[in-house]
């Protein structure tokens, strides 16, 4: 059994209980709710609808007869313009929604009457250990009330009627980089919660909860600590038999990245082999060599993992990508089904992660079914299926040859946290799907900085190019669709181009239908079986969350939430411009829609760049490229590439503050702007730093007509 690797014989000394099925286990009401979710399709009780995942709704009232008569019902201006990442769940017709800074929202889903709101008030200073935004994706429903994971690692159980809180507890160390910004999951009376913050030098783990009493009954670490210490906690076993002999040098220093492998997203129960799924994101530092000596395949990073959801133990897990060094997580939607392999019906998981290989694994066993690229690759040629490994191809070991290699995927993936859809009408996998690629090469002098990601890359290696139009043309090389794919051929079936990256998350239906929002900001509605575009409407605002559908009272309606989110409006901020250079209007909203809905939202605005006289340029070429470099080593994390902003936050080539040197102390050196995200960073930088930064984005400033 390859697939798993030298854990097989742990594996096998394992209980086998998880072999047996947990319909006994969901006794406790709710859980048999969400095991026979096809059963109220009127409502949308976990994440993914159902346990398994799939997204899919049977739902068909709205269908590909109908659909062109389908219009705004109600909509609802959030309180910030951040990032919004969220699926909505709805119960009996109340939609439970969150948006940035991990606020709650309660609607009559009728109406879109704000019933209540609950703001955790999360800290400003912690967006600083945020990769990408302040944002959240939505919260888990249990038997009348809410479980809540916020950005500075609480877990939260609200009242669903009152949005009163129940009970909160600290799931991090308050010291390290541990973020949340992900749904919790619940399955048995628990709730299962992971973290973020592995660019920041996070070590990753998963752990679960009592519902009732928010007790903590198990942990389990994804990569090993010190070697000779121990956690105390139930990965103890797996880490130090397994774990521990992949890695090399002194990984666990927090300047080394302390390992990473952080479960950021994919946290999913089965109540068919009662076992817990979980997918763990890439390992820090990015550069083998600094965090591993360049060796290893640094278990469990980059993984899918299966654990006993009672206790914790580790049963199998799969390695997609050893020794990552190209920010290739595992932790994308991981998909439950049955479908036929080789004339067998076979329960399978399924997973289209950041690397670009789809994969089909075995439930029970974890072993490789299949593996093909659905995206463009390079990195690998493919996957062997005897040892279930990548075959790398040598040139993309950037920090073995210490040359500079241009990877197919990108760090972000060919499909990152954007969910798909599976729908069982047509048997295909609907994936939200990006083609476009990265630079990858060593920093020849990396220094650990207190204060924001450290990954241990050149900075200027991923630097988009400048120049006349040059953005403009990049844009035109890359591509994102609406990908449908047939997962048990492992083949395309058919696609749909979307404007811009990254494309929205995904909602398949019975109604034969598959819908989907893009960053030009329009929800469309294309027909499941042949792709073809059956209806549109443009919202003004970007729209990266997926759809849910529910319905009450015997009609059916399509709820979104509007509004920017992940990567691309912050790092990648000239890629999400217009094709004028301009920002795209960001209203975040939530939407709803319904056949023959008669409401109307309000005239969108071109944000058009401020046109305020330009900051005077200072400081020689040599200054101006030590900021450039800076800049790009800690500032692009949230203000953008080329100092280019997409509005998620501040565009410093159009803020006032950079052109007076005593504010520009004031925010970065004094952080009189903590409580809105934007920290100190004198632990990283001098003020002789800072004012480098300052050129470079003075320079930018100055150049803006020509850089798009």
């Amino acid at each position: 059994m390859p697939w798993i690797g030298k854990g097989l014989v742990f594996a096998l000394l394992l209980p086998l209980g998880a072999c047996n099925s947990a319909s006994e286990d969901l006794t406790d009401g709710f859980g048999q709710r969400i095991a026979n979710a096809d059963a109220e399709p009127e409502n949308w009780l976990s994440y993914g609808r159902d346990y398994q995942e799939t997204r899919d709704s049977p739902l068909s009232q709205i269908n590909d007869s109908n659909v062109a008569e389908m219009g705004l019902a109600w909509y609802y201006e959030l309180d910030t313009n951040r990032g919004q990442e969220a699926t909505p769940i709805v119960v009996d017709g109340v939609i439970y929604s969150t948006s940035a800074w991990s606020k709650v929202q309660a609607f009559d889903g009728e109406t879109g009457k704000l019933l209540w709101q609950f703001d955790p008030e999360v800290p400003g200073e912690a967006a600083a250990k945020s990769c990408c935004d302040v944002v959240n994706r939505g919260v888990a429903y249990w038997d009348g009330r809410l479980l809540l994971g916020t950005l500075d690692g609480r877990l939260i159980a609200i009242d669903a009627k009152t949005g009163k809180e129940i009970w909160s507890v600290m799931t991090v160390d308050p010291d390290s980089r541990n973020t949340i910004t992900g749904a919790p999951r619940v399955a048995k009376g628990k709730v299962f919660i992971g973290n973020g913050g592995a660019e920041q030098g996070a070590r990753g783990f998963i752990s679960a909860y009592d519902v009732e009493t928010g007790d903590r009954l198990w942990r389990f670490y994804t990569v090993p600590r010190k070697p000779g210490t121990s956690d105390g906690e139930i990965s103890d076993v797996p880490l130090r038999d397994m774990a521990l002999k992949t890695w090399a040098g002194q990984w666990w220093k927090r300047e080394n990245g302390q390992g990473g492998g952080t479960v950021w997203d994919s946290i999913v129960y089965d109540p068919e082999t009662d076992l817990l799924f979980v997918g763990v994101g890439n390992a820090s530092l990015w550069n083998r060599k600094l965090r591993s000596a360049g060796k290893g395949d640094n278990l469990f990073v980059s993984s899918i993992l299966a654990l006993n959801p009672d206790t914790g133990k580790y049963v199998w897990h799969y390695q997609q990508v050893p020794g990552d060094e190209w920010d290739y997580t595992a932790t994308q939607q991981i998909t439950l089904v049955t479908i036929p392999i080789d004339g067998k019906a076979r329960k399978v998981l399924m997973q289209a992660p950041k690397n670009g290989f789809f994969y089909v694994l075995d439930r029970d066993t974890g072993k490789l079914l299949s593996a093909k690229p659905f995206a463009t690759v390079n990195w690998a040629s493919h996957i062997d299926m005897k040892t279930g490994r990548p075959a790398i191809v040598p040139e993309a070991r950037w920090s073995e040859t210490g040359k500079p290699f241009f990877s197919l995927p990108s760090g972000s993936g060919a499909h990152s946290w954007h969910p798909m859809a599976y729908s069982r009408k047509t048997k295909l996998v609907y994936i939200p799907v990006q083609d476009m690629g990265s630079g990858w090469a060593p920093d020849p002098d990396f220094k650990y900085m207190p204060v924001g990601a450290n990954v241990g890359i050149d900075p200027m290696a991923a630097k988009l190019p400048e120049g006349p139009g040059v953005l403009k043309e990049i844009r035109k090389t890359i591509k994102a669709y609406l990908l449908a794919w047939d997962p048990v051929a492992q083949r395309e079936v058919w696609r749909a181009p979307n404007p811009g990256t990254p494309p929205g998350g995904v909602l398949s239906t019975a109604g034969n239908l598959v819908f989907q929002g893009n960053i030009a900001g329009d929800l469309t509605a294309y027909d499941a079986r042949d792709g073809k575009r059956l209806w549109r409407i443009t919202t003004g605002t970007p729209i990266v969350a997926p759809p849910v559908t529910w319905s009450k009272g015997g009609v059916q309606y399509v709820t979104v939430v509007a509004g920017w989110g992940g990567s691309t409006p912050l790092i990648l901020g000239p890629l999400a411009l217009d094709d004028k250079g301009d920002v795209r209007p960001t209203r975040s909203r939530v939407l709803t829609f319904k056949l023959g809905g008669k409401a109307s939202l309000p005239e969108s605005q071109r944000q058009e760049r401020d046109k305020a006289p330009l900051p005077k340029p200072f400081g020689d070429e040599r200054m101006v490229k030590r900021g450039e470099w800076i800049y790009h080593r800690t500032c692009l994390v949230c203000h953008g590439m080329n100092a280019i902003s997409a509005s998620a936050v501040p565009d410093l080539r159009h803020s006032p503050v950079a052109d007076n040197p005593d504010a520009w102390k004031a925010v970065v050196i004094d952080g009189i702007l903590t409580d809105n995200g934007m920290v100190s960073f004198a632990e990283n930088y001098s003020l002789e730093d800072v004012e480098a930064i300052r050129a470079y984005v003075v320079a930018q400033a100055n150049r803006a007509g020509s850089s798009r």
